[in-house]
């Protein structure tokens, strides 16, 4: 009888912490979107690592704060409800920061998880001195008495990751694989499209346009008689002024969103691809419970 281990863990901590740059760097492949950008993830994005002892599957959820619209408040319901279900947690804090109030909390949320283990991780090694991190996982350690683990490393470099692999397979249940050994993630095409184009919209952005950015696929179609995929999308923002920086001038920041997110669906549908980018407002849709649902929230 072999003792494959799987099972599921989620990275939890505050917003910005790298908690997508870590579930992206183990699964090897870009299934969570990144941004220097705080709360920029907004679904529970499922990625798959497969080891020679078994599975673990990631759970990429978005950062806890305090909500100030309905949206945020459906974000920390989801990240509730995410943590209910892992068979670990791993609180992670970064290196560069000390340890805060914010942390201080989440860590003591998590006792409200009791099925859980629990491990904590210092990130973001490579942008901090070895005195920094140091004493963060004294930090970090003190926080609560019952991690199963506490270990230091950095998704960027891939340092410590091997070793945070074994340690969270080690802490799984004994069972077969959830999933087949080739599939990163179980998002759909059209999820994954939608995120590269919230990322590509997101770059450069300022502060208060982040959140009131959604995007929804009507289509992804291969073109017949050609070699083109072609997608139709939206890109969907509050307010009209909010628009007008998307588009930019003479249509110049869309062109150039457009270009990005191309760059990054070629690879996943396997070859060239059209795509059509339009810019619609929804007013005050983060706080509207009809245009939440219908955005996918």
């Amino acid at each position: 009888m072999s003792d494959t281990r799987s099972g599921f863990v989620t990275f939890v901590g505050r917003p910005n912490v790298g908690k997508s740059t870590l579930t992206n760097a183990l699964v090897g492949e870009k299934v969570a979107i990144t941004s220097e950008k705080p709360q920029t993830t907004r679904r529970a994005i499922r990625g798959i690592v497969n080891r020679p002892g078994g599975q673990l599957v990631v759970v990429d959820t978005p950062g806890i704060h305090r909500p100030r619209t309905l949206l945020g408040q459906r974000l920390n319901d989801l990240v509730e409800q995410v943590l209910g279900d892992v068979d670990v947690i791993a609180f992670c804090a970064p290196a560069t920061e000390k340890v805060g109030p914010g942390d201080r909390r989440i860590a003591e949320s998590l006792s409200g998880y009791p099925r859980a283990k629990k491990v904590a991780l210092v990130t973001k090694t490579d942008a901090a001195t070895r005195d920094q991190v140091t004493e963060r996982l004294v930090e970090v350690d003190a926080l609560r008495e019952d991690w199963a683990a506490v270990i230091p490393l950095s998704a960027v470099t891939n340092d410590q990751l091997d070793v945070l692999s074994d340690e969270l397979l080690a802490l799984m249940p004994v069972g077969p694989a959830l999933y087949e050994d080739d599939v990163v993630t179980d998002e759909t095409v059209e999820d994954r499209i939608a995120e590269i184009i919230r990322e590509a919209a997101l770059h450069g952005v300022r502060d208060e346009l982040p959140h009131s950015i959604a995007v929804t696929v009507d289509d992804v179609a291969p073109r017949e008689d050609s070699d083109l995929t072609d997608v139709w999308a939206n890109i969907v923002v509050e307010r009209d002024s909010q628009k007008a920086i998307i588009i930019g001038k003479k249509g110049s920041r869309l062109a150039d969103v457009g270009a990005r997110a191309r760059a990054g669906i070629e690879p996943l549908v396997g070859g060239r691809v059209y795509l059509s980018l339009h810019v619609r407002v929804a007013k005050e849709w983060q706080r509207d419970p009809k245009q939440l649902g219908r955005l996918g929230f």
